[in-house]
């Protein structure tokens, strides 16, 4: 598993409805993209659960490299490239993944409506696979949870979290939050549950 994002911060001024029109226009094209478990269609708006900015900012768990580097090279990024130029894609090594009741195909299910987003960068001398391991032990366990996940980057030593939830965030998640406007998810599950390493 990898989890990749990237963020485009748009003018104080943007009128978000044309990036909520974008995503219900656009996002159900990834709903049968192979190689990839979930894409969250993120967006921060200014003012609005506590964000500065106004930004779009999906976030995706692949499920192998392939279909990463397909869409990277692919027509659906060269689109989004130029319509808002090339943003900074980041990427992680996926460390492990929990399901929520939300993510269970069947009755119970919903989609998420929120999310919760954590970096962390290790200090010097700290110990990555202690770290990953305490992150995965931390992974919330929640009636609202959809999906979280926990990822790592080794070139900046950096941890990741995040959470998808079926309802607000609770008021005690840590991290940015965001609002998700569409979820693809067309190999979620055959992402693996628990710890991936």
């Amino acid at each position: 598993m990898h989890a990749m994002q990237y963020e485009i911060t748009l003018p104080a001024d943007h009128d978000m409805r044309t990036v909520h029109r974008r995503i219900a226009t656009k996002g159900r094209l990834l709903d049968g993209c192979p190689g990839l478990g979930l894409k969250a269609y993120l967006v921060r708006e200014r003012g609005r659960d506590g964000s500065p900015v106004n930004q779009y900012a999906p976030f995706y768990l692949w499920r192998t490299t392939e279909a990463m580097n397909g869409f990277l090279l692919g027509p659906g990024f060269r689109t989004l490239c130029a319509d808002f130029g090339r943003p900074a894609v980041r990427h992680w090594i996926g460390a492990g993944l929990r399901r929520g009741p939300g993510a269970v195909d069947g009755p119970v299910a919903t989609g998420p409506v929120a999310a919760t987003r954590l970096t962390e960068r290790l200090p010097e001398g700290a110990d990555p696979g202690e770290a990953v391991e305490r992150a995965l032990a931390d992974l919330p366990d929640h009636p609202d949870l959809h999906t979280a996940a926990v990822a790592l980057d080794p070139a900046r030593w950096e941890l990741l979290r995040i959470a998808l939830w079926r309802a607000d965030a609770p008021a005690g998640a840590p991290g940015t939050r965001y609002r998700v406007r569409h979820l693809s998810r067309p190999e979620l599950d055959r992402l693996p549950v628990g710890r991936h390493w």
